[in-house]
């Protein structure tokens, strides 16, 4: 197969996936608001039929995000650190550095988040 015709290939994968993505977002916008009745009703959060009480909207503090977001960053290192463990004996010596300066760059943030006070709730649970 040439490269030629490889590229066509990936563009034409390319306009279809484009075109369906297009047609798929007419179609939400069209058939979207087709049943939509404009009631006051429609507009309230549905609690299993009950009519809500009290506020609906909390108030989730800074640490909150900053936990999740750590989460998210350790949770992607032990992906990585997976694929490497499954490579380990192909890899060599440059491997291991590499690992090896990840980690200690993964541990210097987390080192970062505990002097920043990130994980420190102040006494509060909630």
């Amino acid at each position: 197969m040439s490269a030629f015709h490889s590229g066509v290939m990936i563009g034409l994968f390319a306009l279809i996936s484009v075109g369906i993505i297009i047609a798929m977002l007419m179609l939400n916008r069209f058939l979207g608001n087709f049943y939509r009745q404009q009631q006051h009703d429609n507009d309230l959060p549905f609690e299993s039929g009950l009519l809500p009480s009290g506020s609906t909207q909390r108030h989730f503090s800074v640490s909150y995000y900053l936990i999740a977001a750590a989460f998210l960053i350790f949770e992607l290192e032990a992906a990585i650190l997976w694929a490497w463990a499954i490579d380990y004996w192909s890899l060599g010596i440059s491997g291991v550095i590499a690992a090896i300066v990840f980690m200690v760059i993964l541990l210097l943030g987390l080192v970062y988040l505990i002097r920043k006070g990130a994980f420190n709730f102040g006494g509060r649970l909630s």
